[in-house]
């Protein structure tokens, strides 16, 4: 799966799997499940006992760079949000939804390393899903993945969740590290369009801010019940403002002209 999933990273439209013992039942259904749980546009085209043929049917100007982000942004704010929902009511069948969804943002992300591999080589391509300049292609690998790794973060919150026994009340400082992180995650995705240098340099220094406030929690370590998980989940909460200082950085070297 791993060959495959690579194939299609580097831009391969067509891409054949062959085996001359044939496929187990097995081997087909898990392939053709991974498949369709991972690769967006990646369609079965033919079907044989030895050979299975995937084809790309995704056209470029359908989805383009920045939609892919927008869609990628707004699924991992949605799973911060309920993962925070579902440890404030103890919401297992919520926990269990954020855990499910990072499958689409994980689509979404190898899309975007789909695009932006072909857009290094192909200028037109560039032009088409919304790149200005070669030199953003890596600025935006970068923040593609930095949503991803949030995105990763919102699970580990849910997968804390259901091994606690009971929820935890709005009064507790966890939900305003949690109110705080959301919001410079919101802020840094915003710095992306901003062109003030200025606005963008406040909202690293600001996610910084948030982080070290998440270390001051931590140092102060409550004991009881639960500790273990809400030291883990005040602890995905802290990654998600570095990552959200990460994006504003990249976007303020982004904004900044070449000399």
């Amino acid at each position: 799966m791993r060959i495959l999933i690579s194939h299609y990273l580097v831009g391969y439209d067509v891409i054949r799997l062959i085996t001359k013992k044939g496929f187990s039942a097995y081997d087909r259904k898990f392939i053709k499940d991974s498949v369709r749980q991972k690769l967006i546009g990646l369609e079965l085209v033919e079907e044989s006992r030895n050979e299975l043929v995937f084809q790309c049917l995704l056209n470029y100007n359908d989805l383009p760079l920045g939609r892919v982000i927008k869609n990628m942004y707004g699924l991992v704010l949605s799973m911060l949000e309920d993962s925070m929902t579902a440890l404030r009511d103890h919401n297992v069948e919520i926990a269990e939804d954020v855990i499910q969804r990072d499958d689409d943002v994980d689509r979404f992300y190898l899309l975007s390393v789909r695009q932006l591999k072909a857009s290094i080589e192909d200028i037109e391509l560039s032009e088409k899903i919304g790149i200005r300049h070669p030199r953003e292609c890596l600025g935006y690998r970068l923040i593609t993945k930095s949503i991803e790794r949030v995105g990763d973060h919102a699970v580990k919150i849910a997968t804390n969740v259901l091994k606690m026994d009971s929820g935890i009340s709005t009064d507790d400082s966890i939900f305003k590290m949690s109110e705080l992180s959301r919001k410079v995650f919101e802020s840094s995705i915003d710095s992306m369009q901003e062109e003030d240098l200025q606005a963008i340099n406040k909202i690293v220094v600001e996610a910084k801010k948030v982080s070290q406030f998440g270390v001051s929690l931590e140092t102060k370590g409550e004991e009881g019940s639960g500790n273990i998980e809400l030291s883990m989940i005040l602890e995905s909460l802290r990654r998600v403002s570095e990552y959200s200082a990460d994006i504003a950085e990249v976007a303020l070297n982004m904004n900044i002209k070449q000399v």
